[in-house]
């Protein structure tokens, strides 16, 4: 009985440690001073040949989602990248965001591209799950499609932390 009790409360431990880390906001800041806020990028494709990570940052006024395909081109050739982001939700409409921002960190090691949300898509955005993202990579090829596989709902997730952080302050 003691070996049940100590299994359930380890399972507990665990799943909370797991619901309180989907929320683990970090920070850093950009060159200009001005504070950003993000979450670690989640896994959404994976092949031998290609992956995407994507995750969500905020300026506490917009809503950018950033993306990190692997390849990536040169800083020659990524800084080219200026289309917007094409991205389908399972409500089956697509949205358009547009191209933000083109950065290379961690000494040039991963590039991230970062798309800004329109607020009126922000609430489809947290509701209904990523499935494709069209992607111009200039340099390397034209339009990637990349049809999510792993974990579909994560912008779902982290925008809802976010949102849910500012409810939190009103």
């Amino acid at each position: 009985m003691k070996k049940l009790n100590l299994i359930v409360i380890f399972l507990f431990v665990l799943i909370s440690t797991k619901l309180i880390a989907q929320c683990e906001v970090k920070n850093r800041v950009l060159g200009d001073g001005t504070m950003m806020y993000y979450f670690e990028p989640a896994d959404f494709y994976i092949t031998k040949s290609k992956s995407l990570k994507i995750n969500i940052v905020t300026d506490k006024e917009h809503f950018f989602i950033a993306l990190q395909p692997f390849p990536f081109p040169s800083k020659k050739e990524g800084k080219n990248i200026k289309d917007d982001l094409i991205i389908h939700l399972s409500d089956n409409k697509e949205y358009k965001l547009s191209h933000y921002d083109t950065q290379y960190r961690h000494n040039d090691s991963i590039m991230q591209v970062l798309y800004l949300m329109e607020d009126k898509d922000v609430e489809a955005f947290s509701k209904f799950e990523a499935v494709v993202a069209e992607i111009n990579m200039k340099g390397t090829e034209f339009v990637r499609d990349y049809n999510f596989k792993l974990h579909k709902d994560a912008i779902i997730q982290q925008l809802n932390c976010f949102l849910k952080k500012e409810e939190e302050k009103q």
